[in-house]
């Protein structure tokens, strides 16, 4: 069997190679690059280059051959200008989960199949195995710090049947350890951070490429409009009597809507200052919150943010509760365990929903138990889904923090306590 391993010149997917050919595969190398504009970007000009390199010395020190391939007409396509188009409607994307769907196993899958490759294999910590009913199965890594099946949440089954995830079974510190043993170049080679092959960015520089900057208000929220807010109370009274299955559709909808805090307003008046009495304009003082800063575009900010924004004077940092665009303004509350930041219900839309494989699709009426995480190393969280007309509902049985539209919610199955190396099959997912 051909084998095209998605060389990048880190030492997961160096390992991934070296592993497959001592298995006797039939193996090959190919290096993408998919971003050529630096503009917004922490690290040098050519770090693309440097990972060339590097993927090229792991290849001949492994013995297999080597290509590249410049994907980054396609990346800009799918990935990039979905991803400004998400922030320009106020939703915050995850550019890598939309890298691995529509590049590495789409692009990248056609251009090795191309070269005579059979299957490709990439350093994800994940494993896949085949149901009894002959689908693809993918599962967590075994290393509870470094799973990713998270990034791999919208594949479908032929690009399953098509992927080979060889340290899945693995630790992180035995890649490292089997890396060394090796003498592979990659061995000590830090992991790759930021954007998929993008890499860290400043994201306000970064998506002023195609976003204009236009400044308005900080808005700081206090406590004393969530003790006013009749859908915060109504909202807690409901999750407080009802388990998830007695929820209404109604009541489902409304618990799933984000707080709105537009009746926030700030009414003008003038005053005289300084020994010249000069006439000056000031907010009333609002119980319910005040104008606390200036940002530079509420497109740039995304909920739970705490960095970039500029406004000091408080006691603990302050977080990203809410942006509207179409006002211009951000929210934003004091301390980790603001009101603003947590909640337990959320809806996916039908037309988001992503079942890994056919049989796992839910239908109308229905319910399961699961685990979930809605951002990448988040501990799994036990929820309830709710299959509904409107949508999937999801129900946690514990708040969570800065649940954020435009990302990706994953689901999966509960693991079997007697078995530690047990890893929960991914179920399927959908965009918050």
């Amino acid at each position: 069997m051909k084998v095209c391993v998605g060389l990048s010149g880190g030492v997961d997917s160096s390992v991934a190679a070296l592993l497959l050919k001592a298995q006797g595969f039939d193996v090959f190398a190919m290096f993408m690059q998919n971003w050529h504009n630096t503009e917004g970007t922490l690290h040098g000009d050519c770090e693309w280059e440097e990972d060339k390199y590097v993927a090229e010395l792991v290849a001949r020190k492994i013995g297999i051959p080597f290509y590249f391939v410049d994907l980054s007409a396609e990346y800009r396509q799918r990935v990039v200008d979905y991803m400004f188009d998400e922030y320009a409607h106020g939703r915050t994307p995850n550019p890598d989960v939309l890298c691995n769907s529509e590049i590495k196993f789409d692009a990248f899958l056609g251009k090795a199949r191309e070269l005579g490759a059979d299957m490709v294999a990439t350093g994800h910590y994940c494993r896949k195995q085949q149901a009894p009913d002959g689908s693809w199965q993918l599962l967590e890594g075994i290393d509870p710090g470094k799973d990713q099946s998270y990034f791999l949440c919208r594949l479908d089954q032929e690009q399953l049947s098509r992927a080979m995830f060889p340290i899945g079974g693995m630790l992180k510190s035995e890649v490292r350890e089997l890396a060394a043993r090796a003498d592979l170049p990659s061995a000590d080679k830090k992991d790759s951070q930021g954007i998929c092959f993008v890499g860290k960015v400043d994201l306000p520089v970064f998506l002023q490429q195609k976003l204009t900057s236009v400044e308005g208000d900080i808005v700081e929220v206090f406590d004393a409009w969530y003790a006013d807010s009749e859908k915060y109370a109504v909202d807690a009274a409901l999750l407080a009597a009802k388990q998830p299955c007695e929820l209404s559709d109604e009541e489902l909808e409304e618990l799933s809507k984000p707080l709105d805090y537009s009746n926030i307003v700030f009414e003008t008046e003038t005053y005289r200052s300084g020994r010249h009495h000069v006439k000056k304009t000031r907010n009333k003082p609002n119980p319910w919150g005040v104008v606390a800063g200036r940002h530079e575009g509420a497109q740039f900010y995304t909920i739970g943010q705490r960095k970039g924004l500029g406004v000091g004077g408080h006691a603990h940092p302050l977080f990203v509760l809410a942006t509207d665009i179409e006002q211009n303004r951000i929210y934003v509350g004091e301390g980790e365990n603001h009101k603003g930041l947590w909640r337990r219900v959320m809806r996916i839309a039908p037309d988001e929903l992503h079942w890994m494989r056919d049989s796992l699709a839910m239908a109308v009426g229905q319910e399961r138990r699961c685990r979930c995480r809605i951002r990448y190393r988040q501990e799994l969280q036990n929820a309830v889904l709710l299959m509904r007309s409107s949508g999937l509902f999801v129900v946690f049985d514990k708040p969570q923090r800065s649940i954020t539209p435009g990302q990706f919610a994953a689901f999966y199955a509960l693991p079997d306590p007697s078995d530690k190396w047990d890893a929960p099959e991914l179920l399927g997912s959908g965009i918050i």
